[in-house]
């Protein structure tokens, strides 16, 4: 043990820059006190640098400009550093000192801070996108990074749709490139923009970099990403060059600023003076030819993405694991930068920007927030990613042999030579449960698109169901998220705000009041609604904060009765007053239509009353399951201007509610919970009611949700759903029965699909979506029949039984096809559980962004366990019911 507690053991495992610290601490202090120490340290690195043979650079700086010291006064400290280190030790260890100090000092600059972004871009809006671009820089400037890295096609907006057809999208991009090179804000930083490039007649998706007014590059996107919601081969086209560049020929404009007439474009990287930048656009990381792995073979340090990624839930594991496991295999530094926010159209962009080194998390932006510009800096230790590179024997021998890529050389360091300079820690990512994430995910959706849209606020009917209930509880959330932004000190926040209530002055007390001045609910009643719905309406609504009216419609639907009666001379009843399947439908269609009506009315007339301007978005609260079965009146409350909850699942919701209670403190939403789901459209019996969502489809919510992933992103049809829910629900159900309820399902999908056409715009939320717009592309119009493929089940259910007189009683190995191969007994054929439970791997996923996951070990089936949902009873044709099995198109 050495003076002053310093063991030289633990110095030298700490390296050349811990010791180096240590040494500069020791210097201002008296020549006796740090003898030892100091006369060890140099002389132990003095042979050290001798057997480790070190190379010195080409090219060395002078070491008095290499060291820089915090504080006013650098160059005052640095003379007084080197006057110290060799004119008060004796010439021995001043000349041991002197080697020392070259060595270490000509290995310095080793320490990059960059910086990656978050933007909430908003599509063809190049204004608005400049200056969320230009403030990220600045923000990123000032925190000394000096490589800032930005989301995909941020210049645009990513969801610009067959606006990148038109000539004026490409004009305007690159006139917003022209401002960014000219402003002084990005001198002396490696700035990267996503925009589109047309290149001999081809457009591509692309990353344009530059510095200190100068393009150095242009790299274009090389693998498309078409799952889902994109559908970029539309628009771009991939660069199949690998490895290779052409020139470009900048437009005009540009080559007056820049002083350049082209610029290379195509697969190339960056070489700077101290280290090698490369590049990957978001679907890249997702594929399994990924560019990170060939680009870390040859040697490139650093790897930026600029993406457009989605939100689905429980799904923003999947980028984590990506990076994280990209950096284990293969080393390096990368930097995730993403969009946020609804850019206009279904999708949310979660953020989640991060930066990574080696396997690692070193920092990490925020998924869900209202905060339009989020920089994420790191600083990191580039000797980090050579060590532990060089420490993966296999792949040096395969880095070795690795083709090169094209470099552009320049001139610049992105690392600093501040000894002191902190490096980033490894952090743990701290995942959103899924009921945190509908809270969250279409809250900042609805401000998004309520501040864009320039009206006033939110028009909701609320009948006390779950689902309307949580829509209102997003809008809920939704100022509770505006007013703690505002709290935090968001000015962008509360301008918006006021603009949106008219009052240049306002700031909100808090989220109940605020919500009293956005949103407008309406229960709007009829003969056959009840009393606990109405109740259980107002007081959730009194406790959001809402503003709350109670309005009956009898009298409208009563007016156009009598029109039917005195043009045809008949009434219709309904069923339960012996009235026709057809007369039953019609009546209740009727009044679901009139509240349509009522609700666009009431939103553009309910700000006036309250002397204030504009109107209010109609919101829906139809859920996927209901959806995908049509289980709704076309133009009825499913039809408004947005849902937030269209692409989540009833299980979901419910699970949300019960979140939603101790959250924001709603002990209404206990007994909106405890009541049965009921659409409340036939007469009453005693008071109770006679009808239920479930009984009304024929099969039970849960039911639906697996019917849902099975058939997307399953990819099943009638027959190969049938196949896997024999194993599935072969405990609880006879083949019989899941072959009659399969039908039915498909049944009633079919005959509704039409309904699918006309859905409101809702936040993408769920990889079962039937949103027809462009996620779930099918006809329409079919032949509900489905006579090939029923016919295939009943072939299969004669086999079954055959074999089972028989006794031969293994359906795993008796109902296959050639796309179904035959199943080992031994196999457990349980189906994970697709509610919102903890577990995040018990759920499907869609491919391409979202990565398919795959659950090690699935649950156990069994009758005494909540493994799987309940199925209903099986469904048998009967006159009370038969209206859902209708051959023909319901409305």
């Amino acid at each position: 043990m050495l003076s002053h507690g310093y063991d030289l053991n633990v110095l030298i495992v700490g390296g050349h820059s811990e010791v180096l610290r240590s040494i500069v601490k020791l210097i201002a202090l008296e020549n006796k006190e740090r003898s030892s120490l100091l006369k060890s340290v140099v002389c132990y690195f003095f042979f050290r640098s001798l057997l480790h043979n070190v190379n010195f650079p080409v090219n060395p700086v002078p070491i008095y400009q290499q060291f820089s010291f915090p504080g006013s006064d650098s160059s005052y400290l640095q003379r007084i550093f080197f006057k110290k280190l060799f004119l008060r030790v004796p010439i021995l260890y001043r000349l041991i000192g002197a080697y020392f100090a070259l060595i270490y000092l000509f290995k310095m600059g080793r320490k990059v801070t960059l910086a990656t972004c978050t933007l909430n871009q908003w599509a063809m809006d190049f204004k608005g996108n400049y200056e969320r671009i230009l403030e990220s820089i600045k923000q990123a400037k000032d925190r000394g990074a000096t490589y800032r890295c930005g989301p995909e096609l941020e210049i645009t907006g990513y969801s610009c749709g067959d606006h990148f057809y038109e000539s004026d999208t490409l004009l305007h991009t690159w006139e917003v490139l022209a401002k960014l090179l000219q402003d002084p804000i990005c001198k002396d930083m490696i700035i990267d923009v996503g925009m589109p490039v047309m290149h001999k007649n081809v457009t591509y998706n692309c990353r344009v970099i530059f510095l200190n007014k100068k393009l150095l590059l242009i790299r274009p996107k090389l693998i498309l990403c078409d799952d889902g919601n994109y559908r970029e081969t539309r628009w771009f086209t991939a660069w199949t060059k690998t490895k290779q560049t052409e020139d470009f020929y900048l437009p005009r404009m540009i080559q007056d600023i820049c002083g350049q007439k082209t610029v290379l474009i195509g697969d190339a990287v960056i070489a700077t003076l101290d280290t090698c930048l490369g590049f990957e656009i978001c679907e890249e990381l997702w594929n399994p030819n990924s560019s990170h792995i060939p680009q870390s073979f040859d040697g490139i340090e650093i790897i930026a993405n600029g993406s457009g990624c989605y939100h689905e839930l429980r799904k923003a594991y999947v980028v984590v694991d990506l990076v994280k496991s990209a950096t284990a295999k293969c080393g390096g530094i990368y930097l995730f930068s993403n969009l946020r926010g609804c850019d206009g159209e279904r999708t949310f962009f979660q953020g989640c920007s991060h930066v990574a080194i080696n396997g690692h998390m070193v920092s990490i932006g925020k998924q869900f927030s209202l905060q339009e510009v989020e920089v994420i800096t790191a600083t990191l230790d580039l000797e980090d990613v050579r060590i532990y590179r060089n420490g993966i024997r296999s792949r040096n021998v395969v880095a070795s042999s690795s083709p090169r890529y094209p470099r552009v050389q320049v001139e610049f360091a992105l690392s600093s030579n501040d000894l002191f300079l902190p490096t980033y820690e490894p952090k743990e990512w701290q995942y959103h449960s899924p009921e945190e994430e509908i809270a969250l995910g279409p809250a900042c959706w609805l401000w998004d698109y309520l501040r864009r849209s320039g009206q006033g606020g939110f028009f909701l009917p609320l009948s006390g169901g779950v689902d309307s209930s949580s829509s209102a509880v997003i809008v809920h959330s939704m100022c509770t998220m505006v007013c703690q932004a505002i709290s935090d000190g968001d000015t962008n926040v509360l301008e918006d705000l006021r603009k949106i209530v008219g009052d240049p002055k306002y700031k909100p007390l808090n989220a109940r009041e605020l919500c009293n001045q956005i949103l407008v609910t309406c229960y709007m009643g009829t003969k056959n609604s009840s009393e606990e719905t109405c109740q259980r309406a107002k007081d959730l609504a009194s406790q959001i904060g809402s503003y709350h009216m109670k309005i009956k419609i009898d009298i409208i639907i009563d007016a156009i009765l009598t029109v039917f009666t005195l043009v045809t001379g008949v009434t219709p009843k309904f069923r339960a007053m012996g009235g026709t399947t057809r007369e039953n439908l019609a009546l209740q269609n009727v009044q679901a239509r009139i509240r349509m009506v009522m609700a666009y009315f009431f939103a553009q007339l309910v700000l006036w009353t309250r002397n204030r301007s504009g109107g209010l978005l109609v919101l829906g609260s139809g859920n996927v399951d209901e959806g995908l079965v049509g289980y709704l009146t076309k133009y009825d409350c499913s039809s408004a201007d947005v849902n937030p909850i269209g692409s989540v699942s009833k299980k979901d919701l419910k699970t949300f509610l019960k979140y939603a209670i101790f959250k924001f403190s709603l002990p209404a939403l206990g007994e909106i919970l405890d009541a049965k789901p009921t659409a409340e459209l036939e007469p009453l019996l005693e008071g109770k009611l006679v009808q239920t969502d479930e009984e009304d489809m024929g099969m039970t919510y849960d039911e639906l949700s697996i019917y849902g992933h099975l058939r997307k992103p399953g990819g099943c049809g009638p027959y190969s759903m049938f196949c896997k829910l024999v194993n599935i629900w072969s405990n609880i159900l006879q083949v019989q029965d899941v072959a009659d309820k399969v039908k039915h399902f498909f049944r009633r999908y079919s005959i509704n699909r039409h309904k699918m056409t006309v859905l409101t715009p809702s936040y993408h939320a769920e990889s079962y979506s039937p949103d027809d717009n462009r996620y779930d592309q099918r006809q329409f119009l079919y032949n509900v029949k489905w006579e090939w493929q029923f016919r295939a089940i009943d072939i299969a259910l004669k086999r079954y039984l055959k074999m089972k007189e028989e006794r031969v009683l293994d359906i795993g190995n008796l109902i296959h096809s050639k796309m179904h191969p035959l199943k080992d007994s031994g196999l457990d054929r349980s189906f994970p559980d697709v509610s919102s439970g903890t577990t995040i791997h018990d759920t499907f996923s869609s491919t391409g962004r979202l990565g398919v996951v795959v659950p090690d070990t699935l649950p156990k089936c069994s009758k005494d366990t909540n493994t799987i949902p309940k199925a209903s009873v099986p469904y048998r044709r009967s006159a009370v019911n038969s209206s859902v099995h209708s051959d023909v198109l319901s409305f």
